[in-house]
């Protein structure tokens, strides 16, 4: 691979060349290659060298570029390693970067507010599920958008959530002839018309309600009349701890029923990714119910586990609530599916579950930790205080064996 050093990155904003310190202009000037989005490439109407347009993938751009041995120079919006190109060109090509400001420090900048504390992200070309969990509590949030996750769907996406206590600033073509900036509550942000090319920062009115781990019970939708088909609190926490997640963590709940363990997950993991599964309809509805009141956005679908789980990628943890009589084929299946260094967590209410839990375990080469909880909450009675036992449940930790868990 032929790798040039006169290769340059150079970031430009939508004032085209006066956005250019004097020096970048004399490079373009001086280049043989330009190469840029049909956008960019316009600001330079007079260039005499060759005009790459970068157009589809990446990986033949960069193919195209290493075998290059002229003097080249790649235009990129804004600042190229923020959300940008350069992430991937870097990688790959001998290159210098010289980025301009960013759209997002621009909109900040209209705005008049500091953004070093601000949660930054992206739902342009990406999909919006997760975002509640990823930006609940925060005071300012910047979203780079796109012509599908515009401001409309991102106001109803907020909405559907309950996130009422955001107001939104949209930037729209900075810096460019059409430039327009302002504040928009979620209602007119869903019904206003932007430009494809914008910015939108949130920002928190007033402090929304916030759970910490170990959401009481009776806060969650449960089916009536015979509430208890929840995962309690207690074993939820236990549960949770054992399944060993971090912040990013892709996850399967198995019969999430209400759907808490898979929200309090998504509450660890807010960069990771929720998937559950359901047999009974009304439970689904009430984990549907749940995810909205609680900020979370997961993926639950109504079937029959292992049924739906082709669909959903390979987790890094997997809690197991129920099992629909399904139970060896469905640990096969995990154990498989399971990415290295991965846990499945099983809860098991009699010794005969168990014991079968146990040995599909160990038939798929996994070795078991087993906790045994026995837990009581106190109640009160005319002035003294006695303790109401829940029910003994068996918490089965699954790794693979060649995996050190110490």
């Amino acid at each position: 691979m032929t790798l040039h050093r006169s290769m340059k990155l150079i970031g430009i904003g939508d004032n085209g060349q006066e956005s250019l310190l004097p020096q970048y202009v004399q490079w373009i000037e001086d280049c043989e290659v330009l190469v840029g989005g049909e956008r960019v490439l316009e600001f330079f109407p007079n260039f005499t060298g060759e005009k790459m347009l970068i157009k589809g993938g990446l990986s033949a751009l960069v193919e195209r570029l290493s075998a290059e041995t002229r003097t080249t120079v790649i235009l990129a919006s804004g600042d190229p390693l923020f959300y940008g190109i350069g992430g991937y060109l870097t990688k790959k090509l001998d290159i210098d970067v010289y980025p301009y400001m960013s759209s997002v420090q621009l909109a900040f900048s209209k705005m008049g507010e500091s953004w070093q504390d601000a949660y930054v992200t992206s739902i342009h070309g990406r999909s919006m599920k997760g975002l509640a969990q990823r930006i609940d509590g925060k005071k300012k949030v910047a979203l780079l958008t796109d012509a599908e996750n515009n401001p409309n769907e991102l106001a109803r996406y907020l909405k559907h959530f309950g996130m009422t206590e955001y107001r939104a600033f949209v930037a729209e073509n900075l810096q460019g002839t059409n430039e327009k900036f302002g504040w928009y509550s979620l209602d007119e942000l869903e019904r206003a018309d932007f430009s494809p090319l914008n910015v939108v920062i949130l920002q928190q009115t007033s402090v929304p309600k916030r759970y910490a781990l170990g959401i009481a019970d009776e806060e969650f939708s449960q089916r009536k009349p015979d509430k208890g088909l929840i995962t309690k609190k207690e074993i939820r926490v236990l549960s949770l701890q054992a399944m060993q997640l971090q912040f990013d963590s892709i996850i399967w709940d198995v019969g999430t029923c209400t759907g808490s363990m898979a929200i309090e997950a998504g509450k660890l993991a807010p960069e990771g990714q929720i998937f559950a599964v359901e047999k009974n309809a009304p439970d689904l509805e009430n984990c549907l119910q749940n995810q909205q009141k609680f900020r979370v956005d997961i993926t639950a679908i109504h079937s029959k586990a292992p049924a739906g789980l082709e669909n959903f990628p390979d987790p890094d943890a997997i809690f197991i609530g129920g099992t629909g009589g399904e139970m060896v084929e469905l640990l096969q299946l995990c154990c498989t599916r399971l990415k290295p260094n991965g846990r499945i967590v099983l809860n098991a209410a009699t010794i005969e579950n168990l014991y079968k839990a146990v040995e599909a375990f160990k038939s798929c080469g996994f070795a078991v930790d087993i906790l045994q909880a026995q837990l009581a909450r106190s109640k009160p009675i005319l002035d003294m205080t006695r303790f109401v036992p829940l029910n003994p449940i068996y918490i089965i930790s699954a790794y693979r064996k060649e995996e050190n868990h110490e």
